[in-house]
Formats: C-alpha cells, sequence, structure tokens
C-alpha cells in the first residue's frame, strides 16, 4: 500500500510538473505573440508616417494621393497587427490594439494585449495574458561615435554636423538635408562618403595616395574647410551634375564626379565660415527662409526673424513647436509647461522670457535655447531629445536616451520635417518598450 501510494505521489508530482511546464511555455507563447503583433502594428505606422505628414493638398490646390489622413494610418496599423495576429495563431476577439500617444499629430506607439487560453491536462483551460508595447523611434545613436562636436587641427573651426558619419558645417548639412530630400523622390538614394578632413588626416591620405591629382596635399584640400562632401553612389551621378546647383553645391573638378562644394553660404575657411549658426548670425537660417506649409500665417515673422536671429533653422522650430502645442499660445501643460513653446518656469527665467503666453518673445527664447543646445550637443536630434527630457540624460550618453516619451518626440519632430520637405527622413528605428 505504501508502495502504491508513492507511486500515485509520483504521478500526481508530474502531472503538477507538466501543466506548470505547459503554463510556462503558453505565457511564453503569447507574449512572443503580443510582442511581434505589436512591432508589427509599429513597423506599417513607421512606413506610413510620411504620407501621414505629407501635405494634404499639392501646391496647385489638387489633393494629394500620397496623403494618408490619421484614421487611415491608424486602421492600416491596427490592420498589420491583426494580420500577424492571425500569422501567429491568436484569436483576433482576444487580441486589443491601442495607440497610447493617439492624440498626437503624428501616433508612433501601439499596445498590444494577447489574451490566450492554456491546454494544460483535461480540466477547464485557464486564460493567460500579455501585453507589448513598441515605437517607431529616432535612432538612439551616440554622438561621440561620429565625432566630435568642434571641428579642429586647422582649417574649420566651428561646429560640425554629421551625415552618414561625415562631418561637416550646419549649413551644409541643411542644404544636403534638402538635397537628398529631392533626391529620394526621383528615387536616389545618397550617401556621404567624405566630409570634413584636419590637416593631421589630409596628412596621412596624402601619405598612402602621394598623387597630387587624385589627393590634394596637406593644407590645400577644401576638405578641411567642412563644405566638401565626396557623395555616392555612382548611379547618383548623373542627378547630382543636374541638380546640385538648385541646393547650392558645385561640382569641384570635372575628373571628380562625386565631389561637390557648398557655395551658397560663407566662403570655405573663413571666419564668417567658423561661425554660421552663432548667436547674433544674420546668415539665412539652415533649412531656408520658406517654412513648412503647416506654419500659421500670424507666426511666419517671428520665426523667420527668430530663426536667422539665433542660426536656427525656421522649419526645425515649427516642426518643434507643432510638437509642443499644436501653435496654441495659450497651452498649459500637466506639469506646468506653458505657452507655443511648453517653457517651464525656471527654463523660462534663464532665458529672460517674462510671459510664456507671449508666442512672439516664446519663440524668440525657444530659438536662443535650441541655439545653444545644438551648440552644446552638436546635433538636432540630440538638442531636441536636450530641450524635450533637460539636458543631464543627453549628456549622460552623448545620445537621444532611451526614454519613450522622448525618443517619441524627436521621432515625430524629424518625420514631420522630413514630411515638409524639410530634411530627409532618419531610418526610424522599431522596437520595443514594455
Amino acid at each position: 500500500m505504501l508502495a502504491l501510494g508513492g507511486c500515485f505521489v509520483l504521478i500526481a508530482a508530474a502531472i503538477a510538473l507538466v501543466a506548470i511546464a505547459g503554463a510556462v511555455t503558453g505565457k511564453g507563447r503569447a507574449q512572443r505573440a503580443a510582442d511581434l503583433v505589436a512591432i508589427s502594428a509599429v513597423r506599417s505606422m513607421r512606413d506610413d508616417l510620411l504620407r501621414l505628414l505629407s501635405p494634404p493638398r499639392l501646391p496647385n490646390g489638387a489633393a494629394n494621393p500620397f496623403h494618408i489622413g490619421k484614421s487611415t494610418y491608424l486602421e492600416r496599423a491596427r490592420g498589420a497587427a491583426l494580420a500577424a495576429g492571425r500569422h501567429n495563431a491568436v484569436d483576433p476577439g482576444r487580441l486589443r490594439v491601442v495607440f497610447p500617444d493617439r492624440s498626437s499629430f503624428a501616433p508612433v506607439r501601439a499596445k498590444v494585449t494577447v489574451v490566450a487560453t492554456l491546454e494544460v491536462g483535461s480540466g477547464e483551460a485557464p486564460d493567460v495574458e500579455a501585453s507589448a508595447e513598441a515605437e517607431a523611434a529616432a535612432p538612439v545613436t551616440s554622438a561621440g561615435a561620429e565625432g566630435p562636436a568642434m571641428a579642429s587641427g586647422g582649417g574649420y573651426g566651428g561646429a560640425l554636423v554629421y551625415r552618414d558619419g561625415k562631418g561637416m558645417r550646419p549649413d551644409v548639412a541643411a542644404a544636403y538635408d534638402r538635397m537628398a530630400a529631392a533626391a529620394a523622390g526621383a528615387g536616389i538614394t545618397l550617401a556621404v562618403v567624405s566630409g570634413f578632413r584636419s590637416d593631421a588626416e589630409q596628412a596621412a591620405l596624402f601619405a598612402a595616395h602621394p598623387d597630387p591629382k587624385w589627393v590634394a596635399p596637406p593644407g590645400t584640400s577644401l576638405h578641411r574647410c567642412a563644405t566638401e562632401l565626396d557623395l555616392g553612389p555612382e548611379s547618383a551621378y548623373g542627378w547630382l551634375a543636374v541638380n546640385a546647383g538648385r541646393f547650392g553645391f558645385l561640382q569641384r573638378y570635372s575628373w571628380e564626379a562625386w565631389h561637390f562644394g557648398f557655395t551658397a553660404g560663407p566662403p570655405p575657411c573663413s571666419d564668417a565660415g567658423n561661425t554660421v549658426l552663432g548667436p547674433g548670425e544674420e546668415a539665412s537660417p539652415p533649412g531656408g527662409a520658406t517654412l513648412p506649409s503647416f506654419v500659421p500665417a500670424r507666426f511666419h515673422d517671428p520665426l523667420t526673424k527668430s530663426a536667422t536671429k539665433w542660426g536656427v533653422s525656421g522649419a526645425l522650430l515649427a516642426a518643434q513647436l507643432m510638437a509642443e502645442s499644436n501653435f496654441n499660445p495659450f497651452a498649459v501643460s500637466p506639469v506646468g509647461a506653458a505657452g507655443i513653446a511648453q517653457f517651464m518656469p525656471s527654463t523660462a527665467a534663464t532665458y529672460g522670457l517674462v510671459d510664456p503666453f507671449d508666442p512672439v518673445e516664446a519663440i524668440d527664447a525657444q530659438a536662443h535655447l535650441m541655439s545653444d543646445l545644438i551648440h552644446r550637443f552638436g546635433s538636432p536630434e540630440l538638442a531636441l531629445a536636450a530641450y524635450n527630457a533637460g539636458p543631464a540624460p543627453v549628456e549622460s550618453c552623448r545620445c537621444v536616451p532611451a526614454i519613450p516619451e522622448t525618443s517619441a518626440y524627436v521621432a515625430r519632430i524629424m518625420a514631420l520635417l522630413g514630411g515638409a520637405g524639410a530634411t530627409s527622413v532618419p531610418a526610424f528605428e522599431v522596437r520595443l518598450v514594455a
């Protein structure tokens, strides 16, 4: 009897272990399904983001066939989620998809909940719930991995901005972004092969290839001025030869179809070039004087004047105001940020903003703050992150910190700039956040 009782105990324990293993496995399957469904929804959002942010109407007034409204944008994401659920054996009736930032002008997050039934033994099958949240975010990269924020080593001595890991003067980067966006519209993807090279880098390059026809001797290459770009791929040379001049670029040498110098700004290696984008600079702001079409007419003059005064892209400031307040001068956030540019009281005091509800004063303070942040961190993306989360998290990693609100904020603004044709749209990452 004792032996028989022991057998029953062992059998019961084995059944319990099978049940536990089945529950763990079932929970894991449900979680993997939730992860895949959330990622699928956000991939749809990432792929459709430019369509959402493109103008509803073409310059001639006709409807823009490329544009989709927010309801269509979200329904397409929901459809992608349901399709992913079907592929992963999820009952559509037990799949919930919500968009936590639905009220935003450009939602980039999806949260999915999957309810699955465990198949364990012959008893009543319990339910298990799994959830996942994903977002499309601007790439979280380190500025230090690209290079220094300020040039040194001879030649150009101002701020550096990076494209494809290559440094250049900020106004050159803004012009390149516009050119890259136009090229993308023609089905051509541009890439920066080479940009700023210090005298030391040029010396090493010349030592490896001591032929002045192909490599300039140290101290003579215009690449030291941060105005020169070697571009690719080879299939883009024909388009560049015809169109680069529209964006201020000149093919420097007839035998180098890839080498283009920027001629629409201060001369290469000049004092004016070293201070481009500096506070008080009267040069045209990067991104040009033209503001995106979504800017209300009453804010055109304040944006253009402040962008020029502080050397910041007017399009960037406009997209930021859209994200901050939708151009509402009387907006107040739950945490106390006030006005069209959503200044906290302490930051407003630092920048001499007496009345945050005065849009002209607030836009000027916004431009001043963004100018300081761009010079401090070396890129608009990091400046936007610091504007949203504060400088400390950005300083600690020299990156867009992995804070969902901040990464979504940067993503919305950069995508909005791309939709307005003011810059090329970055390759947003799709990642799980919860």
